[in-house]
């Protein structure tokens, strides 16, 4: 099972009759993540007029969003629409508003936050993230030049490895596919391998 987040951080401004929307995203993985971020900019941002955000997160299942002191419903919740509408998960997005003097409305703010958060989050860009299978391998040197070719063709990826007085290497292979992946690579090189899974992990595909 794989899911969308944000690749990278990222910025994004424009200018509404005068007031000046700055959206700015990261992807986090913890509510701790996502509130140091929204902190940070609040910080570089101080003498802003406001600092909306909105994250969603895997753990927990979690949505939050604040308006920040703009009326309900016009800042945070369109922020939030954005991360929601791009498929994204463990992203975190905060839109600072320096004010210009000239009332938007309550269909321009949407908008304003709308095009701030959505031009944040191209920015960024987004990456598919998987759950792969942790697989350790003890193997001679002779099975292990016959091994890599197995290896490269069944695309798994080398996250170690290490050449002593045997090879071992930890692969990592995609959760669903890994029991097969074991089954396969024993009968290819006829028990000669020791195949064992050895942990999970979550990484981009």
């Amino acid at each position: 099972m794989s899911y969308k987040t944000l690749k990278s951080e990222a910025a994004f401004s424009l200018t509404e009759k005068k007031s000046e929307f700055i959206g700015y995203c990261a992807p986090v993985k913890t509510e701790e993540e996502a509130i140091a971020f929204v902190n940070s900019i609040k910080k570089k941002h101080s003498d802003a007029r406001h600092n909306v955000y909105a994250y969603v997160l895997r753990e927990g299942y979690k949505e939050r969003f604040s308006d920040d002191g703009e009326p309900h419903g016009t800042a945070g919740m369109p922020v939030l629409d954005s991360i929601r509408k791009a498929g994204l998960t463990d992203t975190a997005v905060v839109v600072t508003r320096y004010f210009g003097g000239i009332l938007l409305g309550t269909g321009g703010l949407v908008r304003a936050y709308t095009a701030a958060a959505v031009g944040a989050l191209a920015e960024g860009g987004t990456a598919e993230v998987g759950e792969f299978s942790l697989i350790s391998v003890k193997a001679g040197y002779s099975e292990y030049q016959k091994l890599m070719p197995l290896i490269s063709a069944s695309g798994a990826r080398i996250k170690d490895s290490d050449f002593g007085s045997d090879v071992r290497l930890t692969l990592m292979v995609i959760k669903s596919d890994s029991e097969r992946f074991i089954a396969d690579m024993t009968d290819a090189t006829n028990g000669r391998v020791l195949f064992e899974l050895c942990g999970e992990i979550s990484d981009f595909i």
